[in-house]
């Protein structure tokens, strides 16, 4: 047991460094890409990743994201950079994790960047093309969240489809995007991830009231839901 008198005498005597050395803690090893490569055994296969960082990585290396990824401390700090540009030209990312809420979320069918870039209007002067980006990653880390069921024909079946099937969806989006528009600014600042919420709420809500025609619901009985 050191005390306080161990170490004094390690100091007087110059050996406190011998004595008690800096222990170093080695970064967790980097997987490679071939970990990450969730498709090479099936190609329809999701993302099987619920750690934020893994789930980036395996979109990055299944090329489904235009963004290379990378990290020097295991996903604590997180870089990204366009395939094809300069790697030092790298950004810094906000990988937070959907919270509770979030889970509750998760409906929509992923789709890729390349599809959103296309359609990308090059005379945007307030950054619409870098939010279309961000929202476009969100939503699609939202889906790594978990499902409501546990046997396989429930396996997609979500709480907020639940709330669907007793007409309280809509109720339910509308006042996350009170509540997330209003908290902006108050807590934790002026948090992007708040407001990424709320498009994320109101999309969900564009959904739910049947603005682009009547909402598909996953299958499975919810009568018989365990």
């Amino acid at each position: 047991m050191v005390n306080a008198w161990s170490l004094a005498a390690s100091i007087l005597d110059g050996t406190f460094d011998e004595d008690y050395p800096i222990m170093k803690i080695e970064p967790e090893p980097a997987h490679s890409d071939y970990y990450y490569d969730y498709t090479r055994n099936d190609p329809d296969a999701e993302n099987p990743f619920t750690e934020a960082f893994d789930y980036l990585m395996g979109e990055s290396v299944t090329g489904k994201t235009p963004w290379i990824y990378e990290s020097p401390d295991g996903g604590k700090t997180v870089y990204r950079y366009e395939r094809g540009t300069d790697p030092l030209k790298r950004e810094l990312v906000d990988i937070e994790m959907a919270d509770v809420d979030d889970q509750r979320a998760h409906h929509f069918n992923d789709y890729t960047t390349e599809k959103t870039m296309a359609k990308t209007n090059h005379e945007f002067k307030y950054h619409e093309d870098e939010i279309l980006k961000d929202i476009q990653e969100y939503v699609s880390r939202t889906y790594q969240g978990h499902y409501t069921g546990t046997k396989h024909e429930f396996r997609k079946v979500q709480t907020i489809d639940l709330m669907a099937a007793r007409d309280i969806a809509t109720g339910f989006c509308q006042a996350n995007i009170l509540k997330y528009g209003s908290r902006y600014g108050s807590k934790d600042g002026r948090n992007k991830t708040d407001l990424l919420k709320v498009i994320h709420y109101a999309m969900l809500l564009l959904h739910f009231d049947g603005h682009y025609g009547e909402p598909s619901m996953p299958s499975g009985n919810f009568d018989q839901m365990p």
